[in-house]
């Protein structure tokens, strides 16, 4: 007489959680993940609060969207694009009204303490100012 022995084998999605369809829990957690950060320019003359929207799954992460709130003309400012890593590339555009400038890139190096240091510049232009970027941290400003 011949034995059979049935193993089963539980499934868990990302949470620890069970589920019956392994490839698609494997699928969910390649997805962009949006986390938002706090960064604030500093150049002496101006200071910018920034919500950044970025995908840390993708490496470098992406920059997926976010505000800079304050200290620049016309706030608020919908950031468009850009990433964050060793280097620091920002892309918005105005929201508010004025007379102001309608775009801003800004770019930088990472260094430690954490903070990239590099120019921005306005509607096309990113090399107008020095700037230095801190990082403060993964949650809203």
């Amino acid at each position: 007489m011949t034995q059979t022995t049935e193993i089963t084998e539980n499934v868990y999605d990302a949470s620890g959680g069970p589920t019956e369809d392994l490839v698609q829990a494997q699928d969910a957690t390649t997805q962009a993940v949006k986390v938002t950060s706090c960064l604030v320019l500093h150049n002496g003359a101006a200071t910018f609060t920034m919500n950044v929207d970025v995908d840390v799954n993708a490496n470098p992460p992406q920059v997926r969207g976010g505000q800079i709130t304050s200290g620049i003309c016309g706030a608020p400012w919908a950031i468009t694009g850009g990433t964050m890593g060793a280097n620091l590339v920002l892309t918005a555009r105005r929201q508010g009204s004025g007379q102001c400038a309608t775009t801003i890139t800004i770019v930088g190096n990472f260094a430690n303490p954490p903070r990239w240091v590099g120019t921005y510049g306005f509607d096309g232009n990113s090399t107008a100012f020095r700037h230095t970027t801190v990082f403060n941290g993964w949650r809203p400003c």
